[in-house]
């Protein structure tokens, strides 16, 4: 393994961390509706807990409100249940065959709480990203040991890992301050 492949597999990880972080930002609720909101909902469907994405087809009806629509007739009442049943405080309304999601308006006691969880989950994105720098110079430092690489391009590479790091710890800043300003947005 190369420093070049070193780098290119750190920066690689780094972006993957940043993909999920995004992830756990979409499940956060803000006061709008998001039908990623109910991707962590499982369904009891014949027996086995499958996604609600996989039994049902989700949308927005308007900005506040989710709509949910069974692919099969029986389904209604159990996805109703399992949205119910969710730790998202959320309180869904069958009108015939649709399940209607309303988004409740939120406190500005729970918007702080939110804020609080977007920085945990944005100091944990930070957390990987700095435990793959680490890794990947303890990779170069090895091939130093080796004597596979000299000290310089051990210095070298080390700074670039930094840059790629820091990149990314940006990154992370802004998608928590845009979520935070989504949240606190009334």
């Amino acid at each position: 393994m190369t420093i070049a492949d070193i780098k290119q597999s750190a920066e690689a990880k780094m972006d993957q961390s940043i993909a999920a972080f995004k992830n756990n930002l979409s499940k956060i609720r803000t006061g709008r509706a998001n039908p990623a909101l109910l991707d962590s909902v499982q369904v009891d469907y014949y027996g086995s807990m499958v996604p609600i994405t996989q039994v049902a087809n989700v949308s927005l009806l308007d900005a506040r409100t989710i709509s949910v629509q069974p692919w099969e007739k029986g389904m209604g009442a159990k996805i109703e249940k399992a949205i119910r049943d969710s730790e998202l405080g959320l309180n869904p309304s069958s009108m015939g065959e649709l399940i209607r999601v309303p988004m409740p308006i939120m406190t500005e006691e729970r918007r702080k709480e939110l804020t609080k969880l977007v920085r945990s989950e944005g100091e944990n994105a930070k957390i990987a990203v700095r435990n793959l720098r680490r890794d990947a110079n303890e990779s170069v430092k090895k091939l130093v040991k080796d004597k596979l690489v000299s000290e310089d391009d051990q210095k070298r590479s080390e700074a670039d890992i930094q840059k790629v790091t820091d990149r990314h710890i940006v990154a992370i800043d802004q998608l928590v301050a845009g979520k935070e300003q989504d949240i606190m947005a009334v």
